[in-house]
C-alpha cells in the first residue's frame, strides 16, 4: 500500500477554497434575509417622514397699499422696460405744460443743440412773461434749458416754431410726427406750450404711460437740457449776454434722490400734472408720471409713487 505524501500547499489551498466557498454561502444568506425584510410589508409607524423645508419666492408687493389723487399715474422702468405701478396709464388727458418735453424733443431732433433761435414778437405774445426781448437769440440747448425749468411757454413758442420751419410743416403735424416717431399712440398736441386753447380744448393730449417714453427718449436724446430741470433754479444767456434766470417750477425738486429729469404741468383742463425720473440705482432711470391731479396733490402722488419704488427696489437688492 501507498502512502500519500504530505503536500502542505495543497491543503493549504484546500483551506484557501474552503474559506471562500463559506464566505460566498454567507454573502448569499445575507442577501436572502435582507431580500426578505424588505418584501415585508411596512405599516405607517415605522415609515419616518422628513419634512419639506419651505421656501418662501413671494416678493412682497411695495405698491399694494399705494393710493394717489391723481386720475392716471404710472411707475416706468425705463431700464427694463417694464410697468411697476399703474393708474389708469392708457387714458388720453390733458398735458398742459408736460407738452413741452415733446416740443423740446422735436427741436433738438430738428435742429440740434447749437443751432441759434430768434425771438419774435410772436413768441412772446403767448401767455406769460418771460422776460425775452424781440430780436434776442439763443441756442437750442439754452433756450429749451430754461423754457422747461421755468415752464416759459415764450421759449415754448419760439422752439416750435423754429423747428416748424424746418420741417417745413404746421405744428400740430410736426409734433405728432415726432409723436409718431416715439410710438406715443396716445399723443398729440396744437401747439408748443399745451395751454388750453378753449374752455374745452387743451393744447396737447397723452398718457401717463406716453408721457413716461417721452421722458426717457429726452433724457436720452438730451442730458445737457434736462439736467437743468433737476436744480432750483437755471441761468441762461442770450448771445447778446443777456442773463436770463428762472425758477424750477417743482419747488420739491431737490427732495427726490438721483433725481434725472422734472417737468410739470397745470392748466384748468389738466389740473396738475408732474413727471419726475430718478435714478433707482446705476444706470436705472425710473419715471413716476402723475396726471389729472390737483395743484399740490401732483407732488405728493409722486413722492408716494417715488417711496413705493425705493422701498421696491430695496427689498430686491436684499434677495
Amino acid at each position: 500500500m501507498k502512502l500519500s505524501t504530505f503536500n502542505p500547499f495543497r491543503n493549504s489551498a484546500l483551506r484557501v477554497n474552503t474559506k471562500k466557498h463559506e464566505a460566498s454561502v454567507a454573502l448569499l444568506f445575507s442577501v436572502f434575509i435582507l431580500g426578505g425584510l424588505y418584501l415585508l410589508p411596512t405599516t405607517n409607524a415605522s415609515i419616518v417622514k422628513i419634512p419639506t423645508p419651505t421656501i418662501h419666492t413671494t416678493t412682497p408687493n411695495a405698491y399694494k397699499n399705494l393710493s394717489i389723487h391723481a386720475k392716471a399715474g404710472i411707475v416706468y422702468d425705463l431700464a427694463t422696460h417694464k410697468t411697476l405701478f399703474a393708474k389708469n396709464a392708457d387714458a388720453q388727458l390733458p398735458l398742459a405744460s408736460i407738452t413741452k418735453l415733446l416740443t423740446t424733443y422735436t427741436a433738438v431732433k430738428e435742429l440740434g443743440l447749437n443751432t441759434p433761435i430768434t425771438i419774435k414778437r410772436s413768441d412772446i405774445a403767448v401767455e406769460g412773461n418771460s422776460g425775452f426781448s424781440p430780436g434776442e437769440i439763443f441756442t437750442v440747448r439754452s433756450l429749451a434749458r430754461i423754457t422747461l425749468t421755468g415752464s416759459v411757454n415764450d421759449g415754448a413758442a419760439a422752439l416750435a416754431r423754429a423747428s416748424s420751419i424746418r420741417v417745413g410743416s404746421g405744428i400740430p403735424r410736426m409734433l405728432a410726427g415726432a409723436a409718431a416717431s416715439l410710438d406715443l399712440s396716445q399723443t398729440y398736441a396744437l401747439d408748443g406750450s399745451g395751454l388750453d386753447t378753449s374752455d374745452t380744448v387743451s393744447g396737447g393730449y397723452g398718457s401717463a404711460h406716453d408721457v413716461a417714453l417721452l421722458a426717457g427718449a429726452l433724457l436720452k436724446e438730451a442730458p445737457s437740457i434736462v439736467e437743468a430741470t433737476t436744480q432750483i433754479s437755471d441761468t441762461e444767456y442770450s448771445e447778446s449776454g443777456t442773463a436770463h434766470t428762472k425758477l424750477n417750477t417743482n419747488r420739491h425738486v431737490t427732495n427726490t434722490p438721483r433725481i434725472l429729469l422734472s417737468k410739470t404741468g397745470y392748466t384748468d383742463l389738466a389740473g396738475g400734472n408732474l413727471v419726475v425720473v430718478f435714478d433707482a440705482s446705476i444706470n436705472h432711470p425710473i419715471a413716476v408720471v402723475a396726471l389729472g391731479s390737483t395743484e399740490k396733490a401732483r407732488f405728493t402722488d409722486v413722492d408716494a409713487m417715488i417711496a413705493a419704488t425705493i422701498a421696491h427696489f430695496s427689498h430686491i437688492q436684499r434677495l
